[in-house]
């Protein structure tokens, strides 16, 4: 079994718990207006691995990801859904937690159900709260997510909730309620956690010659960050 991923982290600090080695899988079906890793986007770029060569590069950090893990991102890992069921499957054989990192914009189908059976930790980036703004600023539909993130509930695999907060565009306290919400409604969430917009990827599209539909919004400050958190922390408490 062969995928195509786009590139390796030996040690990501924020992919997940711990230290974690970080496969970017190739491929993505949306098309977000903040996305960081345009060079993913192309399901034919990147370069193929078997299972096997991608358990040996995590065998040989294994010593300093043992409070760890593995994380396979993206892109959108789940455009290859039979490869990270039996990528994952390989490293919790060998001992490895493994993170899926996720949109969810494939939902629920029993290609999906097949990776989670394998996953240790869904983390799920909520594109946007709203319908409206998931479609026009990533191409892609809320329900799906949401019909993943139910599945996940179902299979009690454990959920880590994120978003990214773009300044004029869901960065009111009622874009962070409605978050707030939706992770009030699963039983299984452990985590939701904002990130705030930033333009460290201008120059991959730049390289890539596209332009950045978002060079014009300025950065989200932290002060408006922990204030939206406070806002959908509150919320998913009902307090």
């Amino acid at each position: 079994m062969k995928g195509r991923i786009s590139s390796f982290q030996s040690m990501g600090a924020v992919d997940g718990p711990g230290l974690r080695f970080v496969a970017f899988a190739q491929g993505c079906p949306l098309r977000c207006a903040y996305c960081h890793n345009p060079e993913t986007w192309a399901a034919d770029g990147g370069s193929e691995f078997t299972v096997e060569q991608i358990v040996e590069k995590a065998e040989r950090v294994r010593p300093y990801i043992k409070k760890g893990g593995f994380t396979l991102s993206g892109g959108e890992p789940l455009m290859q859904p039979e490869f990270a069921a039996e990528l994952f499957a390989a490293l919790r054989g060998r001992g490895f937690h493994t993170a899926l990192d996720t949109s969810g914009c494939f939902g629920a189908g029993d290609t999906v159900r097949e990776v989670l059976r394998h996953t240790g930790l869904v983390i799920c980036d909520v594109k946007f709260a709203r319908a409206g703004l998931f479609k026009k600023y990533c191409g892609g539909e809320l329900s799906r997510t949401l019909d993943f993130i139910a599945l996940t509930e179902e299979m009690r695999v454990p959920l880590w909730i994120r978003q990214v907060v773009v300044p004029s565009i869901n960065d009111a306290p009622s874009d962070a309620r409605e978050l707030g919400r939706i992770a009030a409604s699963y039983r299984n969430v452990e985590k939701l956690e904002l990130l705030p917009f930033r333009k460290l990827c201008m120059h991959k599209y730049e390289a890539l010659g596209i332009d950045f539909p978002l060079h014009g919004v300025p950065e989200c400050g932290a002060d408006k960050l922990r204030e939206l958190q406070e806002v959908a922390e509150r919320e998913r408490a009902g307090v």
